[in-house]
């Protein structure tokens, strides 16, 4: 530890603190502009200068010196020192004089006014004149792809855009060139960006020369109601701020959590918006001659309860899909449960995970921070890239700190640091296995989609089981069995035993073995094998919707409040930003009052009703931003179970696309363009 006086305030801090931490620690104001927590220090922007008292007659930049490079005082005292001498009050004066040398002090027509970091600054530590009236110069905008607009003429070069894509996107798209005036930011060959999180550079950009596109003009900050919330667009259960007006909503933005997604978001959450309000369902719609035609939800409600009254219950199915929320899971449950039916199933076809295995068979048990503390992953039938951009920051964050092996068994990928290809199938995982106990303290073992949507997924879950156990990953310190979902209502699914029950079906049986199925929200199956009349609860006009004989139009994601658990087990609560179009309801109550119809009454008549008959049954389930861990025993009990042969068919992850897995994904104008963008560069790179 360092002892250090600052600002007569004497203060102890860690040998590795840099002294702008320690400034930070002792309660004093330092401003900065090219200083991030989790980048590497630049030390270009100045303008967190301090006066060190007893060391060179000139302020320091104290980023970028460190606690343990002061000098103590003659007799050994304390260094010390001052953030409000006169000496940095006017060498913070002049910074900031040489920073708004150039910028074009457009603020009223820029996006980033009202929270900006140099008007703020300009304020507090600036000065009212100017003393250069030479020409501005003027920088061409970049065009870097369809979802962050440039003005590089406002920028200050602080290089933060450059060190987040170079050392957490991993993509090294963007760049210095020129020195001096001539000094630019730009992506080289003026090509757009391909990293799945570059929307973090607008948080990071402390001007205007980096803000969204999509956003562009169209709301001032002062104008938009925030609301705190969870992610659903992968089972990483990113904590997210939407910002609405009115009932639309406008932007959505990352909220710090340091045990999730830290401050960063992938391009998909951020971007999403505007599939929030396209291709909606806002009336319930019942098929008739053939075609579907707008009904009441009377007449709605009428002919579902007709057909489900008309059909014997293990004849009725439910399959949830991947956005439901557990509150709309529970009373789907329920309801399937008083009809009589145990043909119920959250998981893809060909899924074998199972709760009454033990909710460690089927958690991210090592935690997302667990990450951090591995030194040795293998990756298996998983593409965390595209299934898991914010995960994947975290072990490109590791494998940066160096002593990390990365092995991969399944398709080869471009991922964003280096890894080892054993091959692509079961085979290659089984000869890994073989090897036995590795030199590794903490080894981690992240067993994706595509290792469970097969018929074999059985040995193959078993298989990595045995290896974990073998290879010393499952021990009372530390569980590195790890499964690694991708959808964001798959845990909390799993959690509330929403699988079949006796003799019940799975979703595989049940598209072509049911004469009544509900989908609530289930969009990502082939509709070809579905049979028997479909009765669609969900938000969007996507493949459920065209393929239901009868459509109930549902809330999406920030519609309503609701609990979604990530893929470690993370019980999450989210919160409703606005409300859903036109006559769509909440899942919870369509089934609600569906049981109503059905003479099977469902026993709750209000959200917090429900939530207390969930919170009894499920406990946990009250306990938010906690994860309730699973036994150890349950994943070496997977590796003891009998499981039959495995295939010689290589992995394949089930995300193709990244910015095309849901309905709301593929309602958004956006993100067809970053798709078609993607598959662009993929054509010329086969070329």
């Amino acid at each position: 530890m360092a002892k250090l006086i600052i600002d007569e305030k004497e203060v102890e801090v860690p040998d590795s603190y840099t002294l702008l931490q320690a400034c930070e620690e002792a309660g004093a104001e330092v401003p900065r502009f090219c200083f991030h927590e989790r980048l590497s220090i630049a030390g270009n922007c100045r303008m967190c200068l301090v006066e060190v008292k007893g060391g060179p007659p000139k302020p320091q930049a104290s980023c970028a010196l460190g606690v343990r490079d002061l000098r103590p005082g003659p007799n050994g005292e304390p260094p010390v020192v001052s953030t409000k001498s006169p000496m940095v009050k006017k060498a913070r004066q002049g910074v900031m004089e040489f920073l708004l040398i150039n910028h074009p002090l457009d603020c009223p027509i820029c996006d980033q006014g009202g929270e900006c970091d140099l008007q703020d600054q300009a304020m507090a530590y600036g000065i009212d004149k100017n003393r250069y009236g030479e020409n501005k110069r003027a920088v061409e905008d970049k065009y870097i792809g369809p979802l962050v607009r440039t003005k590089m003429t406002r920028c200050i070069h602080c290089t933060r855009c450059v060190r987040y894509t170079t050392e957490v996107a991993g993509i090294s798209e963007l760049g210095l060139i020129g020195r001096g005036e001539d000094a630019e930011i730009t992506t080289y060959l003026e090509q757009a960006m391909s990293s799945e999180m570059q929307g973090n550079v607008i948080d990071l950009c402390p001007v205007g020369a980096l803000t969204s596109r999509p956003y562009q003009d169209t709301a001032r900050p002062w104008e938009l109601t925030k609301t705190e919330t969870v992610d659903v667009m992968d089972a990483v259960g990113s904590n997210i701020r939407v910002d609405t007006r009115s009932k639309e909503v406008m932007r959505i933005l990352p909220i710090q959590n340091d045990a999730v997604n830290e401050e960063w978001i992938s391009d998909k959450t951020r971007f999403i918006f505007d599939g929030l309000k396209s291709q909606r369902l806002d009336q319930p719609y019942v098929r008739k001659a053939g075609k579907l035609q707008p009904a009441s939800w009377g007449e709605a409600l009428d002919a579902v309860a007709k057909a489900v009254n008309a059909t014997r219950p293990h004849k009725v199915g439910a399959i949830a899909g991947d956005l439901a929320s557990v509150e709309d899971i529970f009373a789907l449950k329920k309801f399937m449960t008083g009809i009589g039916s145990a043909n119920m199933d959250c998981r893809e076809p060909g899924s074998v995970l199972d709760p009454a295995k033990g909710r460690a068979s089927y958690l991210f048990n090592s935690g997302i921070e667990g990450i951090e503390q591995a030194d040795a992953i293998m990756l298996v039938g998983t593409n965390p890239r595209k299934e898991a951009a914010v995960l994947n920051s975290r072990i490109r964050k590791r494998w940066r700190q160096g002593d990390l092996l990365v092995g991969l068994v399944g398709e080869a990928a471009d991922m964003t640091y280096e890894y080892t290809h054993l091959g692509e199938g079961p085979e290659s995982l089984k000869q890994f296995a073989s090897y036995g106990k590795i030199k590794k303290k903490n080894p981690m073992f992240i067993i994706g989609q595509g290792a469970l949507n097969r018929s074999d997924s059985a040995a193959v879950l078993k298989m990595v089981a045995s290896a974990a156990e073998s290879m010393g990953a499952l021990r009372s310190d530390w569980n590195g069995f790890n499964i690694l979902h991708t959808a964001a209502g798959r845990v909390g699914g799993l959690d509330l035993g929403f699988v079949p029950g006796r003799s019940g079906k799975d979703t595989a049986a049940m598209m072509g073995g049911m004469d009544v199925l509900f989908l609530m929200g289930a969009d990502e199956l082939d509709m070809a094998k579905v049979k028997g009349t479909v009765i669609y609860v969900g938000s969007h006009g996507d493949a459920g919707a065209h393929r239901a004989d009868i459509i109930l139009p549902a809330a999406a994601y920030s519609e309503k409040p609701g609990i979604w658990v990530n893929t470690e087990g993370r019980v999450q609560h989210g919160n409703r930003a606005n409300f859903a179009p036109g006559d769509a309801k909440e899942e919870w109550a369509i089934f609600r009052a569906l049981s109503a119809k059905c003479g099977k009454v469902l026993p709750f008549d209000s959200f917090e009703q429900l939530r207390s008959a969930l919170y009894r049954e499920f406990p946990h389930m009250a306990q938010a931003g906690t994860v309730a861990p699973g036994d150890i025993g349950d994943v070496k009990a997977l590796a003891k179970g009998g499981a039959g042969k495995v295939l010689k068919a290589g992995f394949e992850s089930p995300v193709h696309d990244f910015y095309m897995t849901n309905p709301i994904a593929r309602a958004s104008r956006v993100m067809a363009q970053c798709s078609q963008l993607a598959a662009g560069e993929l054509r010329q790179a086969a070329e």
